[in-house]
């Protein structure tokens, strides 16, 4: 067995994954297989997974190429080979990846692997117990399935545009990839439960989701409000819709956030600040008069320095906080402190800190990790693997 192929710590040490996505949705469900200690594959084309070159910022390494640091947050613990899936080789390599693996993860639009001859029938006719992840823009069926999809095409289509932003006339992006990274997430969940699942029945099956469903599973309490309640939600800013005060308020020198959550929470906050109006005890009063409680809560906190803010509702025990840039909370030490950034040495960059996995465990997590892989830097090695007999 390949040194590669060695045995990893991790609920999911010992399980294959083939990971032939690109971009970011399918990338990160492989990560996040990774993460949990899976053996993954990235499989890509002679020229690279396309966020290779998705920048700046690139870094030049020491093998003449820029490396793009959009393809290192959602490539580790992967090795990489290039394939032509277009050749017979090609064809050949993969179906003896598929024949072994346990997981195949994809996001070409529908119908791609079908031309290729690797349709769903064919992997599972390769191997029966193979669990397939399928991502796709907007589902691998239905009237629009065969659209392509993009992050932020989704954000707009599923409707996270629409509530979000300062007003509902300025529909906004969410800064964070959340269609893809959320589609990603769904995805690897579902495999997990198809591993379950083939524990007990020895087959495998087909786990699809799609930037769409991703973001329409994340509507949470804003779908409801629609399905049940028949009100369409709009674009409240940085203010909650169904609970006052809860959101972003101005102080003397910078922003503070505060979540007054409930009734109780409310009675502690309220005398402080001289806020304790009788018209305003509950949180139903509080939203349907939300215009002017926040306008107060700004009055008040515009004339106290943040410091002195978050350490008084500190006291208090209401949750609150300040918002940080992206520097601020990577030197934060308690990101540090719960994992969340991990050293790995990249074979042309040298040692590089990344974003780490979100998920601890109390025993038998991963206990090391690979960096992102350059483009098919372990293709020999993963070659000569399949050149070995298969042992039962």
């Amino acid at each position: 067995m390949s040194t590669l192929a060695a045995a990893n710590s991790g609920p999911l040490a010992g399980v294959l994954v083939v990971d032939l996505s690109r971009a970011l949705a399918g990338p990160h469900a492989g990560m996040m297989l990774g993460d949990m200690g899976a053996r993954v594959i990235k499989v890509e084309p002679p020229g690279g997974d396309e966020s290779r070159g998705w920048g700046p910022p690139f870094l030049p390494g020491s093998d003449g190429r820029e490396h793009a640091t959009y393809f290192l947050g959602c490539n580790r613990n992967k090795e990489s080979i290039a394939v032509d899936l277009k050749t017979d080789e090609g064809k050949e390599l993969l179906a003896r990846l598929a024949a072994r693996a346990d997981v195949l993860v994809e996001n070409f639009r529908p119908g791609v692997l079908d031309r290729l001859g690797f349709g769903m029938e064919r992997l599972h006719d390769l191997n029966p117990g193979l669990i397939i992840l399928s991502i796709t823009g907007f589902g691998h069926d239905g009237p629009e399935g065969d659209r392509p999809g993009y992050d932020q095409i989704a954000q707009g289509e599923a409707g996270l545009m629409s509530v979000t932003g300062p007003s509902p006339d300025e529909p906004t992006r969410c800064g964070l990839p959340v269609g893809d990274v959320l589609a990603g997430m769904y995805g690897a969940f579902g495999v997990v439960a198809a591993l379950v699942e083939r524990g007990r029945t020895g087959r495998g099956q087909v786990v699809r989701t799609s930037l769409l469903a991703a973001v329409v599973g994340a509507h949470a309490f804003y779908g409801p409000r629609y399905t049940v309640a028949g009100e369409v939600p709009r674009t409240t800013g940085n203010y909650h819709p169904s609970i006052c005060p809860y959101g972003l308020y101005r102080s003397a020198d910078g922003f503070v956030q505060i979540g007054v959550a409930n009734d109780a929470l409310w009675q502690r906050f309220a005398p402080v600040f001289g806020l304790d109006r009788a018209d305003w005890a509950t949180n139903r009063q509080r939203v349907a008069d939300h215009d002017e409680v926040n306008a107060a809560v700004n009055a008040v906190f515009g004339g106290l320095p943040a410091a002195d803010l978050l350490a008084t509702l500190g006291r208090l025990g209401i949750p609150a906080g300040k918002v940080r840039d992206l520097a601020e909370v990577y030197t934060w030490e308690q990101t540090r402190s719960q994992g969340l950034l991990v050293e790995v040495d990249h074979a042309a960059l040298g040692p590089v800190t990344l974003p780490g996995p979100p998920v601890r465990f109390d025993a038998g997590g991963r206990t090391w990790h690979l960096p992102p892989p350059t483009l098919d830097q372990h293709g020999d090695a993963i070659r000569a693997w399949l050149a070995e007999p298969v042992k039962e």
